[in-house]
């Protein structure tokens, strides 16, 4: 599996899903321009240590090509201008992921929207949703001037799974359920210009948040299972990072246009396995998960 020559942009790449992304990208050989806010002069709202020039470094010791670019998506003058330069440098762009997130802090436990504070919600939507359509508007033009492109819309959870269950709060819900919906009209769009769109979950994600919520590392992990045993169902960013890179290798990725996907999913398709060797398939054990006891959507998927 090779993606020698191949441009990506994955929008989102500072820290979780997107620098797993980004980084298993660049281990197939990938050219990747990785954005977010934070760098290591500025950081954004979050707080938050990992920056994208780490990220770019990862990339680049992985064996491609990083390249970071400070990007706020809500201004679509800075992603105008960021897919010029894309276009200047590389005259292509083979791969665009929309990870774009930024509302961990802003969304409320199990609250009607009365009850929800609606600054908050509102801001979580254009963070979730407008970022996305800014940055598909602007990138996907490039995108298509080359037959095979994949587009690709990171989300939480599958369509099955959030079709019928109330994901926390009416603003998170819509926002987890608007990206597989956006993926399938980018389809229906894409697909006369043979290029490729889909969403796709990781499962129960480790991120760099979700290690320090429950005070381990990636080295030990395994420490926190004493106290919440379902998380033995959770996956490394990397998992999802080569979900992605083995949809970008694979010549017949159109089956999966307008799909929704998971990493779990693609693995028992294309063989990766995560960094230890396991194959975790989270969305498969979720139902089991909430029937045990545990608070529905309390997991942390992204």
């Amino acid at each position: 599996m090779t993606l020698e020559g191949k441009v990506a942009l994955v929008a989102g790449a500072t820290r979780g899903a997107g620098r797993g992304i980004a980084v298993e990208l660049g281990a197939a050989g990938a050219t990747v321009y990785v954005t977010g806010r934070t760098t290591r002069t500025q950081q954004s709202p979050y707080g938050r240590p990992e920056t994208i020039e780490e990220t770019a470094e990862l990339v680049t010791a992985q064996g491609g090509k990083g390249i970071a670019v400070q990007v706020d998506h809500l201004i679509a003058d800075d992603v105008r201008g960021l897919v010029e330069r894309i276009r200047a440098e590389q005259g292509r762009l083979d791969v665009l992921v929309n990870d774009l997130w930024g509302g961990e802090k802003l969304f409320e436990w199990n609250k009607p929207v009365w009850d929800h504070d609606l600054e908050n919600g509102l801001r979580l939507l254009r963070l979730a949703i407008d970022t996305h359509l800014i940055t598909a508007h602007h990138a996907l033009p490039l995108m298509i001037e080359r037959p095979g492109g994949l587009h690709v819309e990171v989300t939480d959870g599958t369509a099955e799974y959030n079709a019928d269950h109330y994901r926390l709060s009416p603003f998170y819900d819509l926002a987890k359920v608007a990206a597989t919906r956006m993926a399938w009209a980018h389809a229906k769009d894409l697909a006369p210009h043979g290029a490729t769109s889909v969403s796709l979950t990781p499962g129960w994600l480790r991120s760099e948040m979700m290690l320090e919520a429950f005070g381990v590392s990636e080295a030990n992990w395994r420490d926190a299972t004493a106290k919440v045993p379902h998380f033995v169902i959770s996956e490394t960013p990397r998992f999802v990072g080569r979900a992605v890179a083995a949809l970008a290798a694979d010549p017949e990725r159109s089956r999966w246009n307008g799909q929704s996907l998971s990493s779990g999913g693609l693995a028992q398709v294309y063989g990766f396995t995560d960094l230890d060797g396991s194959r975790p398939d989270a969305w498969r054990y979720v139902p089991e998960v909430q029937d045990a006891g545990k608070p529905a959507d309390a997991t942390g998927y992204r």
